[in-house]
């Protein structure tokens, strides 16, 4: 019974390519800790430095002005993060250019529906928090179908045009490199290069804040640590939230089939692995049956 319920368990993790998913899964929580280690290293000592900073700021500040006191302070600091958050700026009595009005709410929408969820606009109603909940419970899987359909739409236009010049041309293996090659150097000039020249004109960033924001927005991770068009001292142009909006559309389609390739790449990686262990356990397994066979007729 045992023998049959070892070998029914063995099938079972085989079928299931247990030892391949605990692979992944070893290299995954790897990356993850190796990755909180180098940015704790990179940021905490940062972080104690602004803290004691802070500290030495608050205390001259109490210092300059003592009718303020702890108390007044906090509610000071409570103030300031409420007109943030309703987009009054600190500095002036102007807000950011259609704060929670039809542009900003529907570049709300969008970063609902694409999960980049920056931070710097929340619901703050009860109703609103709702709606919030059901918008994005079909808004995302609605917003994942469309931007499938357009990153093969953008592929099948690659790769039919690859194919026109394959016939044109006798290296067709080359061709479709130098295809892939231009496409992504362009793509990629086109979704970080030029915006990061756009938004170092107009929000007044580096270019190291600049293509870090683009980066951190077309992949939806969406910190909230930069926003474009957000700023309520800059008057922007008309043009610019529509721009914006275009430039995340075509740019999210555009990384997501980048990440698509590159899954497909670690999934072939790992077949080429898995078909390289069965190659090794089918030789050892002609090496044995031979050894057997000669004890066979020895007996």
């Amino acid at each position: 019974m045992l023998p049959v319920f070892s070998g029914k368990l063995c099938q079972f993790l085989s079928v299931t390519r247990f030892p391949s998913i605990l692979f992944l899964g070893v290299i995954y929580v790897a990356y993850v800790l190796v990755g909180g280690l180098i940015f704790w290293k990179l940021e905490g000592w940062y972080v104690l430095q602004q803290i004691d900073l802070l500290k030495e700021k608050r205390m001259k500040l109490l210092e300059k002005y003592p009718c303020v006191g702890q108390n007044g302070l906090r509610e000071l600091a409570e103030m300031i993060k409420a007109a943030s958050l309703s987009g009054l700026s600190p500095d002036s009595n102007d807000t950011a250019d259609g704060f929670w009005k039809f542009t900003s709410s529907s570049v709300f929408a969008a970063t609902v529906v694409t999960t980049i969820g920056y931070g710097n606009i929340i619901p703050l109603t009860t109703a609103g928090q709702i709606f919030c909940v059901l918008f994005a419970l079909f808004g995302i899987p609605l917003n994942v179908v469309i931007l499938n359909r357009v990153g093969k739409y953008m592929l099948a236009i690659e790769r039919n045009f690859c194919n026109f010049l394959e016939k044109k041309i006798d290296r067709g293996k080359c061709v479709r490199i130098s295809i892939h090659s231009i496409s992504f150097v362009s793509s990629a000039f086109l979704y970080f290069v030029v915006p990061m020249l756009l938004f170092k004109e107009y929000e007044g960033w580096s270019y190291a804040e600049a293509i870090y924001y683009c980066f951190i927005t077309l992949s939806t991770i969406g910190f909230g640590d930069y926003v474009a068009d957000h700023n309520p001292e800059i008057n922007y142009p008309e043009w610019y939230s529509c721009l914006m909006a275009v430039w995340i559309f075509f740019g999210l389609a555009w990384l997501a089939l980048l990440i698509n390739h590159s899954i497909d790449l670690l999934e072939s990686l790992n077949a080429y692995m898995r078909g390289r262990q069965n190659a090794e356990t089918q030789v050892e397994e002609s090496k044995e049956q031979p050894e057997k066979g000669l004890k066979g007729e020895e007996t």
